[in-house]
């Protein structure tokens, strides 16, 4: 199923994209799309059941703004230098652990929101990556199979970061990845079943209609359920939570100078292999 949320921000309603590409609503069958439905079962089959049935109905997407595909959102893990590729273009040796950082939920927005560059902000950059949504409550998960039985689906993640900020400024990343709109999300929720192989997805991203980013995560150094079974070592996930799981090659800070950092103006969209596109004009704060 590809799950969203449709709606003024704040005010977003759930709806469902069915196999016609029609938008449907399920305001009459669930009250969101959260952490609390991901972990019920009964409510995803209702769903199901209801779809399947053809008793959802449409909306008209004409002018109706697309939310993150999740609310109230527990975490955001991210998983930084994770792609062989990406480690290359940026000098660093490939980790022998995986780099854990956090997001802030309230840094989610939707996925054609608009993205703030920051205030005194030379180096903002780009980065695709798969979002991992938790749907089981996870603590010290023992294999990859158990992981991944523990992934409710997957979404587009747009980690927006600062480089200066993050790399330049002393201490840890958090101050160049938590800015305002720093993490769309979406268009749509995937539940796992439509996502038979989480390694065999490419992933690219454009700015200014430029291909930019033009990765497999095949290429990961730690594979989705290893990232899964790590992070639970060392946090409980509960379901809702999110996991970013690193970018491939191609971001602005790995090319030859003058590098291309992003300014107001510039406008970046970004895909998954089955998991929709997102596009975001970048305005200053």
């Amino acid at each position: 199923m590809k799950l969203l949320r449709v709606g003024t921000a704040g005010a977003e309603r759930p709806a469902l994209l069915d196999a016609e590409g029609v938008l449907r609503d399920l305001s009459g069958v669930v009250s969101d799309i959260d952490g609390v439905l991901l972990a019920d079962d009964a409510a995803l089959g209702r769903i199901r059941s209801a779809a399947e049935a053809g008793e959802l109905p449409a909306l008209d997407a004409a002018g109706l703004r697309v939310g993150p595909p999740l609310a109230r959102i527990g975490k955001v893990v991210c998983i930084g230098l994770n792609y062989h590729d990406h480690a290359t273009e940026t000098g660093a040796e490939p980790p022998a652990e995986p780099v854990i950082f956090f997001k802030a939920a309230d840094t989610v927005v939707g996925p054609y929101d608009t993205v703030l560059v920051p205030r005194g902000s030379e180096k903002t950059d780009w980065e695709v990556e798969l979002a991992v949504v938790i749907g089981r409550t996870a603590r010290y998960l023992g294999s990859h199979e158990e992981a991944l039985a523990h992934v409710a689906g997957y979404a587009v993640a747009h980690d927006v970061s600062e480089r200066a900020f993050q790399i330049e400024r002393g201490g840890t990343w958090d101050k160049g990845k938590n800015c305002e709109t720093f993490n769309p999300l979406g268009p749509w929720f995937v539940t796992a079943d439509e996502v038979p192989d989480p390694q065999q997805l490419s992933l690219k991203l454009w700015v200014n209609g430029e291909l930019k980013q033009d990765g497999n995560t095949s290429d990961q150094i730690f594979p989705v359920a290893e990232v899964v079974r790590y992070v639970s070592q060392f946090m409980t996930l509960y379901p809702g939570d999110i996991i970013n799981t690193g970018t491939p090659a191609g971001v602005a800070m790995g090319h030859p100078e003058p590098k291309p950092f992003l300014r107001a103006g510039d406008v970046v969209e970004l895909e998954i292999e089955g998991l929709g596109r997102q596009r975001q004009e970048f305005k200053d704060a």
